[in-house]
């Protein structure tokens, strides 16, 4: 089930290795779900080139996860060492076995935040203007193990409303994903959708950084045919993990290898991560303790 997830194609990465953890031949990188295939492997090219390089493996591989139970399953299992997860990604980790990873770092806003937003976005033409409008209309979630995608707009998007999603909605469905999500509500499958974003910059660019944004920069979707109905209160920007079981050694190395790399490579870190960032930051699991909280709650972890 694990193996057909990584080969399947929905920003994460994993890195796994055949040797032990004090000489380590091979990464094996796993991309979580966002965008398509071809986009992720081609995005991740330079990170493969960069770990190659700068650490000597004989070999870093390319594995596309098609969910982020996938790579969920593997850093559990120990079959695999490294992740970029989402705040509730970790949560279900952390939830299950509060050994089985330790946070390095995170992804800090070009306002110098740590932070990111849900928005729920709609077409223009739907006459949707705020959520509100949105009653016995259909939402869209990304993935069950998703934050901005799931996890946030269950437990937040009630606030506002003052009802249950299953309630106010008249369906809401999973899209296999950020980006078909999206694209759910652009074609009219859905009528909003709830997806990831900086919320910071030009609506018309999509923001600086998310799944909206990357969606304007492909050119798949015309941002002028969209308004957000929605927003949420800020949620942490998920960490970059090391397996526990690798050691201090070699969290310090990553931790050191992907502080270093905006600077070494700004293209290459725009590419991974998905838009326009400042760098990365220190965290450890405490940052996480309310999400953790919030998981265990809404879903029981």
């Amino acid at each position: 089930m694990f193996k057909k997830a990584l080969l399947a194609a929905s920003a994460v990465l994993v890195l796994a290795v055949n040797a032990g953890a004090a000489d380590l031949k091979e990464f094996r990188v796993g991309i979580l779900g966002g965008e398509n295939q071809a986009d992720r492997l081609r995005n991740f090219a330079c990170l493969q080139d960069h770990l190659k390089k700068d650490f000597g493996f004989e070999k870093v591989s390319l594995f596309p996860a098609a969910d982020y139970d996938g790579v969920i399953q593997g850093l559990l299992g120990g079959t695999l060492d490294f992740a970029e997860l989402g705040a509730a990604g970790f949560a279900n980790v952390y939830l299950k076995n509060a050994k089985a990873v330790t946070p390095i770092l995170t992804t800090q806003q070009t306002d110098g935040s740590t932070g990111y937003y849900s928005i729920g976005l709609a077409l223009k033409s739907s006459g949707i203007k705020n959520i509100k409008d949105a009653k016995g209309k259909k939402l869209g979630y990304a993935d069950p193990d998703s934050t901005s995608g799931y996890l946030v707009p269950l437990t937040q998007i009630p606030k506002d409303t003052g009802t249950p999603n299953d309630k106010f909605f008249s369906a809401t469905q999973f899209n296999g994903g950020h980006e078909n999500n999206l694209l759910a509500a652009y074609d009219g499958k859905v009528d909003v959708a709830v997806d990831d974003s900086s919320g910071l910059g030009d609506f018309a660019d999509g923001y600086t950084s998310g799944t909206f944004h990357k969606l304007v920069a492909k050119g798949k979707v015309d941002p002028s045919k969209l308004v957000e109905v929605w927003r949420s209160p800020l949620i942490p920007n998920g960490p970059l993990v090391v397996r526990s079981e690798l050691g201090q050694e070699w969290q310090a190395k990553l931790a050191k290898f992907f502080t270093e790399l905006p600077a070494k490579d700004a293209k290459c870190f725009s590419a991974i991560e998905g838009g326009d960032f400042k760098g990365y930051v220190p965290v450890t699991a405490d940052n996480y303790k309310a999400i953790i909280e919030v998981r265990k709650q809404a879903i029981g972890g």
